[in-house]
């Protein structure tokens, strides 16, 4: 199949992360998973190279040859070909399969464009890049203002408010989002910031006093964790868990927003995880 203009390209399973994954944190990218064999990939390949060519850069068109790719191809789930696959910001956006008329292609191109408010809050994240936190908040905020659960929005504005140690309007705004990895470590995030403020030598205190007082023992772990003592503050947590006592389901939650911030492939995460299961039974 030809290709007709620089916002399409042929890719392979090593060039995928990038032209593909990487690539849709800056434009979306459709991905035409297709065979030489294919019929209607005859027919939905040039309709797709027309008006990527039309588009003049607002979305890229990668062209992945299932015959070659078998592994990308079942990664993908690609049962039917032509497959067509919107990725943004690096995940699947929408996805057709097989020959739909063309109309019905540029409204579905139309569905995984930028909406004014996207392109709103890319101008947002490259005020804040530039230093100018006032500017990005106040386009944000005009954002949600709109459309309460744009999560771009709410996330960026969250992650802001989260670092000026406001936590319960960051929470707020969370709270109207559509529920995905990035709320849920932001969620975590703010939890564990609201504690930074706590005294850390009179809960120590507190605690050298009585080890047995696990709200004590609670709140130092969170207050180490906000200032980043991750390990100590897991410490803490697994202690009170393994006690089965009336805190033990406020201990494992704190630690689930720990591995929420941590993320999943973090060495402690997955250490302290295994002895959360543990303790648990």
């Amino acid at each position: 199949m030809s290709i007709p203009n620089d916002f399409v390209k042929n890719v392979d399973t090593a060039t995928f992360p990038q032209e593909v994954l990487q690539r849709s944190r800056e434009v979306p990218v459709v991905v035409d998973f297709w065979a030489e064999w294919c019929q209607p990939c005859r027919i939905i390949g040039p309709i797709l190279e027309r008006l990527a060519a039309e588009a003049n850069g607002a979305f890229d068109l990668v062209k992945v040859d299932v015959d070659a790719n078998q592994q990308l191809a079942a990664e993908y789930r690609v049962q039917g070909i032509p497959m067509v696959v919107a990725f943004r910001d690096g995940k699947i956006a929408d996805t057709f399969t097989g020959a739909i008329p063309e109309p019905e292609i540029r409204r579905w191109i139309e569905g995984i464009l930028p909406t004014e408010l996207d392109l709103m809050v890319d101008q947002a994240r490259t005020a804040r890049l530039s230093g100018d936190d006032v500017g990005a908040e106040h386009i944000l905020r005009q954002v949600l203002d709109q459309n309460p659960d744009h999560s771009e929005a709410g996330t960026s504005l969250a992650s802001m408010l989260i670092d000026r140690g406001e936590t319960d309007e960051a929470l707020a705004v969370l709270d109207r989002l559509v529920p995905d990895p990035e709320v849920e470590r932001l969620l975590s995030a703010a939890r564990l910031r609201a504690s930074s403020g706590e005294d850390i030598p009179e809960l120590e205190a507190a605690l050298a006093n009585d080890p047995s007082d696990e709200d004590a023992r609670i709140e130092l772990a969170k207050a180490l964790a906000a200032r980043g003592e991750f390990e100590p503050a897991l410490d803490h947590l697994l202690t009170v868990v393994r006690a089965k006592g009336p805190k033990k389901d406020d201990a494992r939650i704190a630690m689930l927003d720990i591995f929420g911030v941590l993320g999943d492939d973090q060495p402690l995460t997955q250490t302290y995880r295994r002895q959360l299961a543990t303790a648990l039974f």
